[in-house]
């Protein structure tokens, strides 16, 4: 996952907050729709900047498989300096 997915992601989440704190949700039903609402606002984003960039801001990368390879580096490090 990229800083910018991280980001879009965080304004989702915050958006979601803003949204309820402002609408005060009722039942689970009005928070469903919240939720939508707050997302929305990030795919609103994602969609501006990837029109402006031309490229994807959505990444094959995942956290797991990136500590995966470091630990392997360092793995190897270690056989080599030893």
């Amino acid at each position: 996952m990229t800083n910018t997915e991280l980001i879009l992601n965080m304004l989702a989440e915050a958006s979601t907050k803003d949204i309820s704190q402002a609408t005060n949700p009722k039942d689970f039903e009005e928070s469903k729709k919240v939720a939508k609402q707050g997302g929305n606002v990030a795919k609103v984003a994602l969609k501006e900047l990837e029109s402006k960039t031309g490229k994807k801001v959505v990444s094959p990368l995942n956290a797991k498989a990136v500590l995966e390879n470091k630990k392997i580096e360092i793995k190897n490090q270690k056989l080599e300096n030893e």
